[in-house]
């Protein structure tokens, strides 16, 4: 792992870092979608599917942040939720304060398919990331800690 042990370098360029991350996290993030959409269950597309990840990670979002994300006009979305409430695993509710707005959320058997792909998912991560040894697994770890927390810091001013 010798891209870990460049880690503990003390002369590492913004921009040498940002290339990095811009070269990997697509690789990681693949890797990701396959096994979710490989363990979402038969019964659901995968637009559906990316609809209920979304949602489970962003309770009461609303149909046009789910439109966004999905990239699907907002009919194309409403019919996808019209769907997904059909078969019970979503919930619509409009808010006491705003009537033009429809709040979105998992349901319970929503949460449960989301949770079911997201174990498997991690097995299959476990067993990759368990082929490195404790200490660049250590490094890993820290880093994506550090990662989250400076987008998550910058997420805030957006």
């Amino acid at each position: 792992m010798q891209q870990l042990e460049c880690a503990s370098v003390q002369h590492t360029s913004a921009t040498d870092c940002a290339a990095e991350i811009l070269d990997t996290i697509p690789t990681v993030m693949r890797f990701i979608r396959v096994q979710m959409r490989r363990h979402r269950g038969s019964d659901l597309s995968v637009p559906q599917f990316r609809a209920l990840a979304f949602l489970s990670l962003s309770p009461a979002a609303s149909l046009s942040a789910l439109a966004d994300f999905l990239g699907l006009s907002l009919p194309a979305t409403s019919r996808l939720i019209e769907g997904l409430v059909r078969k019970g695993l979503v919930l619509r509710r409009i808010p006491a304060g705003n009537r033009r707005v429809v709040a979105l959320s998992v349901s319970a058997r929503g949460q449960k398919s989301v949770s079911a792909a997201r174990r498997a998912t991690e097995k299959q991560l476990t067993k990759v990331v368990g082929a490195l040894g404790e200490q660049d697994r250590a490094i890993v770890r820290r880093a994506l800690h550090v990662l989250r927390e400076v987008f998550q810091s910058v997420a805030m001013l957006d």
